[in-house]
């Protein structure tokens, strides 16, 4: 692996952050405040090229490595402090439209990746369920084939992108009681009859992202709308996000621990108690020590999974494992010291790293509890498979 970045590459990450200080930074307070979201910085991300970073320049994209998609993302995070727009683009890149590009049909790739990439449209991924997160194969939405179209039943509960999504990839059982083996894949459009958004959902953090139910009530789905082999749709999505997921969508987490890292540093430097600043401070310097540890140490295993990414193709499940469980809670420690460090400052808004610690919660819940990761790591160390 090399450890250098290219020239270009550099400046991918400095574009990125450019645009997310220039574009996104100065108003994330009030859409946080107001949980609102907001499409005209949306179309401008794709505009830039943001949205369809990995994405071939055939349908649209900017054609971005796995590696240089994680420096445009955590330069934007950096920039815009912003990780709620940042998991909507994750959502919609990362979770819809990199499955299409690579399960999806030459017509799926034409009709959907387009809109995706330049911001005129938005997708979403559907896994979880009322009754299933960690235990997601045990899934009840079901589709029945009937003539030329699927009938989709069931519910879908946290699903990001949800209330505003123009389509979604939605996972749902097709052969029943044969659980990961028997689930299917579907490109599913927001206008397709039997298609309802259900309760928008109220969150901690994130809130720059919009979340909801979703609801298939006899959801009429065109037979070409399959996505990938019937059956084999859970195995083959679930596995190629993974990869993808747990380097390219973690990298805001990055640029959110980078910023709040410099924040933490600038105001030790400005803030003075006792006749010093308080960066002087044996207590305050060992702090901001740990929370550059924790930081360089997430990028090495997010870039390492990216690395291979690019490599061979085949995502690397333990070091995924490992790289969501390590930067997940490395964010939440990083942003629990930086309010700290601020003392009362840090638990107002206006400084900006109790928003941090609001959002980076998530990172060890959702795309698979901390805990599943664990046993991934440890399953695979005592080869009693996954």
């Amino acid at each position: 692996m090399d450890f250098a970045f290219t020239k270009e590459q550099m400046e991918l990450h400095e574009g990125a952050k450019t645009f997310g200080r220039r574009e996104v930074f100065d108003s994330v307070l009030e859409r946080d405040a107001a949980a609102s979201w907001n499409p005209t910085l949306w179309k401008k991300m794709g505009e830039a090229g943001l949205l369809g970073a990995p994405i071939p320049t055939a349908y649209g994209g900017t054609g971005l490595s796995a590696v240089e998609t994680c420096l445009v993302k955590e330069g934007f995070a950096e920039g815009a402090q912003d990780a709620g727009l940042a998991l909507a683009w994750g959502a919609s890149t990362i979770l819809c439209a990199v499955p299409i590009w690579k399960l999806g049909t030459e017509e799926q790739k034409q009709k959907y990746l387009p809109g995706m990439c330049s911001g005129e449209q938005v997708g979403g991924f559907c896994l979880s369920e009322p009754g299933s997160g960690s235990d997601a194969a045990s899934m009840k939405t079901r589709a029945e084939k009937k003539g030329d179209k699927w009938i989709l039943n069931g519910t879908k509960m946290w699903i990001t992108n949800g209330p505003i999504g123009d389509h979604f990839v939605v996972t749902a059982v097709t052969t029943p009681g044969a659980k990961a083996m028997g689930i299917s894949t579907f490109i599913v459009e927001s206008g397709f009859p039997g298609f309802s958004v259900g309760q928008k959902i109220e969150k901690m953090g994130m809130k720059t992202s919009t979340t909801s139910e979703l609801i298939f009530e006899d959801c009429e789905v065109p037979a070409e709308n399959l996505l990938g082999q019937e059956n084999f749709g859970f195995i083959g999505t679930a596995k190629l996000i993974l990869g993808w997921e747990r380097s390219c969508l973690l990298a805001p987490g990055l640029g959110g621990m980078k910023a709040t890292l410099d924040r933490t540093v600038r105001y030790a430097q400005e803030r003075e108690q006792f006749g010093r600043p308080i960066g002087a401070f044996q207590a305050v310097r060992h702090t901001i020590a740990n929370m550059k540890m924790r930081y360089e140490l997430s990028r090495q295993v997010i870039y390492r999974v990216a690395w291979a990414l690019d490599l061979d193709g085949d995502p690397p499940l333990v070091d995924a494992a490992v790289a969501k469980v390590v930067t997940s809670e490395a964010g939440q420690a990083n942003a629990k010291d930086a309010i700290q460090m601020h003392g009362g400052n840090g638990y107002t808004p206006e400084y900006h790293v109790e928003r941090s610690l609001r959002d980076a919660m998530l990172g060890s819940i959702g795309a698979g509890t901390n805990e599943i990761q664990r046993s991934i790591i440890a399953r695979s160390m005592l080869n009693l498979g996954f």
